[in-house]
């Protein structure tokens, strides 16, 4: 699964790596927790690249109150096309997550251990997402996202049996182009990324607390330095 993630680079390399035709003005963050803002970017009916900011935690549109619906961070990629809460937004509003890394535990309860997955080139990823729109009967409006996950790769794998699913920038377009309305085509993308694209790194168990935010969250356990680049 994916319950926390990171998003440190500055907005300028996002929209240079996403290739979107605004940038939207976000500090760096390295607790992203549910029920959060997070960045997403999708296609304009244009064909355009746009970010667009979203609370993380799918809300569908048939929803009748959000106050009494369970949000859903994740989706199972190998299920949501068929899921009534996903497969409107599989085949309609696909999009992409931005993110620096993201995070797993091991241990057990009161004493986990963080650990952050990131690419092991520096630089991001991209995270696929599924968005939906929800429009109450007052006019109030809400816009959310769950993120994709699929089965572990080899990295991933002595920590968790799940991870998120990575979209590659050769398939962004693919992955953002709803235009026929299915989604079929795309079930190829929902493989585990290369065993070697992710490196694991410890990080300090403050990043437990969903509160805590800043940069001493990438300091190693026990240290008050940070962790190597």
């Amino acid at each position: 699964m994916c319950s926390r993630f990171s998003l440190t680079a500055p907005p300028e390399a996002v929209r240079a790596i996403f290739g979107t035709r605004n940038s939207l003005d976000f500090p760096p963050r390295y607790n992203i927790a549910p029920t959060q803002p997070v960045v997403i970017v999708r296609r304009t009916v244009s064909g355009e690249r746009e970010q667009y900011l979203v609370r993380w935690g799918l809300i569908p549109s048939w929803v009748k109150d959000p106050r009494t619906f369970t949000t859903l961070i994740n989706a199972r990629s190998e299920t949501a096309a068929a899921k009534p809460s996903f497969r409107g937004s599989f085949r309609h509003k696909r999009c992409l997550v931005p993110a620096t890394g993201f995070y797993e535990w091991t241990g057990r309860p009161g004493a986990k251990r963080p650990h952050l997955f990131r690419p092991r080139d520096g630089g991001l990823v991209a995270l696929a997402g599924l968005a939906d729109h929800w429009v109450g009967a007052d006019g109030s409006e809400l816009e959310s996202v769950a993120i994709l996950t699929t089965s572990a790769n080899a990295t991933m794998a002595p920590i968790h049996d799940r991870m998120p699913v990575i979209i590659a920038p050769e398939h962004f377009e693919a992955w953002l182009d709803c235009s026929s309305g299915t989604a079929h085509f795309v079930g190829r993308l929902l493989a585990p990324p290369p065993d070697d694209l992710l490196e694991i790194v410890d990080v300090s168990p403050k990043l437990n607390n969903p509160r805590s935010e800043g940069p001493e969250l990438m300091h190693p356990p026990g240290s008050s330095g940070p962790s190597a680049a």
